[in-house]
C-alpha cells in the first residue's frame, strides 16, 4: 500500500514538473500577477493567455510532457538560435530575417521562468545560466524630414478616417502607437481637449495626461461615432475593438510615401526632435512624451513630480501649429509648382 502512494506521489509529482504544466504555473501564480505585459511572456512560452490553453506547434506543445529538470543550455541555446533565425515556436513572424530582439525576449522570459521554478525548489539550476545573451538592437536615429511628414500627413489623408487619424495623432502627440490605437471615450474629457492615458496602458507604467491641440481635436471630431456602443475611438467594430492590422496600414502608406525605410515609432522621436528644434527645454518634451530620462529619471524623478501642465499644452500647441505650417506651406508650393507647369 506505501509502495503504491509512493508511485502514485512520484507520478503526480512527475506530471505537475513538464514544462507545460511548469509554464501554466509561472503564468497563472507569478507572471500575470507581477508582470506588467505578461501576456506576451504567455505566448513566447506557448501558452494562450486567455484561457492557459497550449498553443498548437507553440513552445509548451513542443516540450508538452518533457521533465523541466532535463531541460539543460543546449536546449535553451537551441531554442534561442531558432527564435532568432525563424522566430518563436507556433507563433507568427513579426520580420523576414533574422530578428534578435525577438530571441533576446525569448530568452529573458525563460531566464525569469526558470528563476521562479528555482526559488520554488521545482529546479536545482537554471538552464539559461551561461546562455549567450544576443546583441542589443542598435540604437535608432530615424527621424522624418519636413518633406517626409509632408508625404506622410498626405498618405494618412489617403486612408480611411479610422486608420488616418490615429496615425496623424502618432506625430502630434509623440504617443506610442498602442497609446493612440487603444485610446477611449472614457480617456477624453467631455470637451476632448485633455486626453488621460491610464498607467496600465504606458510603458512606464505612470499615468500620461495629454493636452489635445485644436487640430487633433479636429481630428477627433472627425472620427465617426457610433455612441450606443462606442468605447474605442478608432474601430471598424462600432467600438467594440480597436483598429488592428498595422502592418498593412504601414504597407500602404509606404507605398504612397516611397520614402527610405523608416517606422511608426519614429514619428514619436520626430516629435520630440522637432519640439526641441523649435526651442521647447528638454525636459518639457519629456513630460510631454511621458518619457522618464535626463531631468527625470533616477533620483531627480522621485522628487522632481512636476507634470508640467502648461508647459506641455503650449508645447503640443506649439509643436502642432509648426506641423500645419510645414504641411501647408509645402502644399501650397506643390500647387504654385503645377500651376507655373501649366503656363504657356
Amino acid at each position: 500500500m506505501a509502495e503504491r502512494e509512493r508511485r502514485r506521489a512520484a507520478t503526480v509529482e512527475r506530471a505537475a514538473n513538464t514544462f507545460s504544466a511548469a509554464a501554466k504555473d509561472f503564468i497563472e501564480q507569478y507572471a500575470s500577477k507581477k508582470i506588467r505585459r505578461w501576456e506576451e511572456q504567455s505566448r513566447l512560452l506557448g501558452i494562450r493567455p486567455e484561457d492557459l490553453s497550449l498553443i498548437p506547434k507553440g513552445l509548451a506543445d513542443r516540450w508538452n510532457k518533457r521533465p523541466i529538470a532535463e531541460i539543460d543550455g543546449h536546449d535553451i541555446h537551441g531554442l534561442i538560435d531558432e527564435t532568432r533565425r525563424s522566430g518563436a515556436p507556433g507563433l507568427a513572424r513579426r520580420s523576414d530575417g533574422p530578428t534578435e530582439a525577438r530571441a533576446r525576449a525569448m530568452l529573458s522570459c525563460l531566464s525569469r521562468m526558470f528563476s521562479w521554478l528555482l526559488q520554488h525548489r521545482r529546479i536545482d539550476l537554471n538552464p539559461c545560466s551561461g546562455v549567450h545573451r544576443p546583441d542589443a538592437p542598435k540604437a535608432r536615429d530615424r527621424v522624418l524630414t519636413q518633406a517626409e511628414i509632408v508625404k506622410f500627413w498626405a498618405a494618412a489623408n489617403a486612408e480611411r478616417v479610422e486608420f488616418g487619424a490615429p496615425l496623424k495623432l502618432l506625430l502630434l502627440t509623440g504617443c506610442r502607437l498602442k497609446e493612440v490605437s487603444g485610446m477611449t471615450s472614457t480617456e477624453l474629457s467631455d470637451d476632448c481637449t485633455i486626453w488621460s492615458i491610464p498607467g496600465m496602458r504606458t510603458k512606464n507604467g505612470r499615468p500620461h495626461l495629454v493636452p489635445l491641440a485644436p487640430i487633433a481635436q479636429e481630428i477627433l471630431a472627425s472620427v465617426p461615432k457610433n455612441r450606443a456602443t462606442q468605447n474605442y475611438i478608432f474601430s471598424t467594430t462600432a467600438g467594440v475593438s480597436p483598429v488592428s492590422g498595422w502592418s498593412k496600414i504601414k504597407r500602404r502608406v509606404d507605398q504612397r510615401m516611397k520614402i527610405p525605410a523608416w517606422r511608426l515609432h519614429d514619428l514619436r522621436r520626430t516629435a520630440a526632435t522637432g519640439m526641441a528644434e523649435i526651442g521647447i527645454a528638454p525636459h518639457v518634451v519629456e513630460a510631454a512624451l511621458n518619457h522618464i530620462s535626463g531631468a527625470k529619471a533616477g533620483v531627480a524623478g522621485v522628487y522632481n513630480r512636476a507634470q508640467y501642465a502648461a508647459e506641455k499644452k503650449a508645447a503640443l500647441s506649439r509643436w502642432a501649429a509648426h506641423l500645419q505650417g510645414i504641411i501647408n506651406s509645402k502644399a501650397a508650393d506643390v500647387v504654385m509648382l503645377r500651376s507655373q507647369k501649366k503656363r504657356p
